[in-house]
């Protein structure tokens, strides 16, 4: 080795060093400063909803830092590939004339929030390229495989046009785990192996990771949901395979799964090398979308009371998680609205707004307790006092009770797909008679606590009228919902025994509940829309037909 070939190597070796301990030092500074992040989800294929969420002032007033914008507001569908070939999207076209007016339209959010002084994230599912592309190069079989070198070319190129085209973007959000293309007429998306590290997640991490994190020095978020959430020996190959970077974090869902209650917490928190944000879901999809109390965030924070069965060597919590990895804690990400389909659709956002301030304040001072952030939410956002404070918390923390009791037990004795959206498949208990005498015992629970919570609505002192009468109208709205849930569990019940009788009689009791239900609007003016009873979206087998055809039966 020459004197030139030593002293240079000697120099990488130091800058190498350096950087290392350099990275450390940006990654704690990331540390005491989370991302705060919020997402409107809007119903994909549908009007985008009108919420103050929209607004980024309003969020930078609640604590985030950061907004993330939903897939059909994702540069992904507005650069106009001129890169890699004019043709593809040639000006005067309709193609071209549609991709310019999304430019438009997203530079425009993108001002608001810079105006703000907030970070700027875009979701968009990969691998998602024009549909004209796809013809041209003739990549039908192959644009799903990152292995693919066109494919890793393409999304390179695409990469490149959206930072370049979209200069105000701090970084992306990527789902593989499911494509939506409801508003996205002119692309097409598609992903091979979405569950395999080997095959699609390690290389495809790795390209986005090159092309945001080290030669933009911008985020690059990638979600676990659907791809590698769930498998603990999947998470750990993917972590132990990409070498970490200040600018690359990993998303996770709180729960295992999707947002249903009494699925685990997340196994794969607090595991591996790399940083990660927690997914939370302020107005959950399969719980009413915040049609009635449905407070999560002491949950998430501290613990659900059907996670204090997990082994004691596992995470349960998220309070649990920063204390014991603070170096992977990246941050909070609220959905303050949205997810899943249709209705419920609310008028007044109470119930989201409660979830989502809790989880920004908490996010960002892990130190305070989340009861201490509760009341000042009381105090400050609803200008609470006294035992008006001691009331609705009472209520907020009976109402995450209720819920889990009344759509499915503490004891997940239940199939929680049975109910989402605004309809209501027939229940999907678990076999057994324990189980079945467990579960019946807490669809009466739930019913005990939701007529608790109705009278401490009536009780608190609220702000105004226009409050009191939705505090009122929604815990009224959850109470008369449940007793359908009940009815229908108690008949499922009567048809496993053979009761005949009795499922006509709870037949009956199904037939009031839904009357009684859907009298709600008549008193209370800004209630969510209603359940309905022959919706069948996402329902494998709705529960009215099924009582339809029972009512035949003497």
């Amino acid at each position: 080795m020459n004197n030139l070939s030593f002293k240079n190597n000697t120099i990488l070796s130091i800058f190498l060093l350096f950087s290392f301990l350099g990275t450390n030092v940006e990654a704690q500074n990331n540390k005491d400063n989370p991302l705060i992040l919020d997402m409107v989800h809007h119903n994909p294929g549908e009007t985008p909803y009108v919420s103050k969420y929209n607004d980024p002032a309003v969020i930078k007033e609640m604590g985030y830092n950061g907004k993330v914008y939903f897939l059909f507001e994702s540069p992904a569908l507005a650069i106009n590939w001129e890169s890699v070939d004019p043709d593809i999207l040639p000006k005067g076209s309709k193609l071209r004339k549609w991709v310019d007016e999304k430019a438009d339209q997203i530079k425009q959010m993108h001002k608001a929030s810079k105006a703000e002084g907030i970070a700027i994230y875009a979701m968009s599912d990969l691998v998602l390229f024009p549909k004209k592309l796809i013809e041209k190069y003739n990549i039908q079989e192959t644009f799903g495989n990152p292995n693919d070198a066109l494919t890793e070319k393409l999304i390179r190129a695409q990469i490149n046009e959206m930072f370049d085209q979209f200069p105000d973007l701090d970084g992306l959000v990527v789902r593989i785990g499911e494509t939506y293309l409801h508003d996205a007429p002119y692309h097409l998306g598609a992903i091979k192996d979405k569950t395999n590290p080997e095959k699609t997640i390690i290389p495809l991490i790795n390209i986005l990771k090159e092309e945001i994190c080290v030669k933009r020095d911008k985020h690059l978020i990638f979600r676990t949901w659907g791809a590698f959430d769930r498998n603990m020996d999947d998470y750990m190959a993917v972590s132990d395979a990409i070498a970490p970077h200040k600018n690359l974090i990993i998303s996770v869902k709180h729960v295992e799964g999707d947002f249903h209650r009494s699925n685990e917490f997340s196994k794969v928190i607090g595991q591996g090398r790399h940083r990660q944000i927690i997914e939370v879901q302020s107005a959950r999809e399969y719980e009413g979308k915040g049609a009635y109390p449905n407070y999560i965030a002491n949950g998430v924070i501290d613990g659900f009371e059907e996670h204090a069965r997990m082994p004691e060597e596992r995470i349960n919590s998220l309070q649990e998680f920063v204390e014991t990895k603070p170096e992977l804690y990246a941050g909070i990400w609220t959905w303050s609205r949205g997810g899943g389909w249709d209705g419920p659709y609310i008028q007044d956002e109470l119930w989201c707004d409660l979830n989502s301030w809790v989880m920004a304040q908490w996010g960002q001072n892990t130190e305070k307790s989340e009861a201490f952030i509760f009341n000042r939410y009381a105090k400050e956002r609803l200008n609470l006092t006294g035992d008006d404070i001691t009331k609705f918390r009472k209520l907020c923390l009976l109402s995450a009770e209720a819920v889990v009791r009344g759509r499915n037990s503490t004891y997940s004795d239940m199939n929680p797909w049975w109910t989402r959206d605004q309809g209501i498949a027939w229940p999907m208990v678990v076999k057994g008679t324990l189980e079945q005498e467990r579960n019946l015992a807490q669809k009466d629970e739930a019913i005990v606590k939701w007529k608790e919570i109705v009278k401490l609505a009536k009780s608190i002192h609220w702000q105004n009228e226009a409050t009191k009468n939705h505090a009122i109208g929604s815990s009224e709205y959850g109470l008369k919902l449940f007793k359908i849930y009940r009815t229908l569990v108690y008949m499922d019940n009567a048809v496993v025994q053979g009761d005949t009788k009795e499922v006509q009689k709870w037949i009956k009791a199904y037939d009031k509940a839904w009357k009684s239900y859907n009298k709600l609007a008549e008193k209370y003016s800004t209630i969510a829309t209603l359940y309905t009873q022959d919706y069948k979206r996402h329902i494998a087998n709705n529960a009215a037909l099924k009582v339809n055809t029972l009512r035949r039966v003497k």
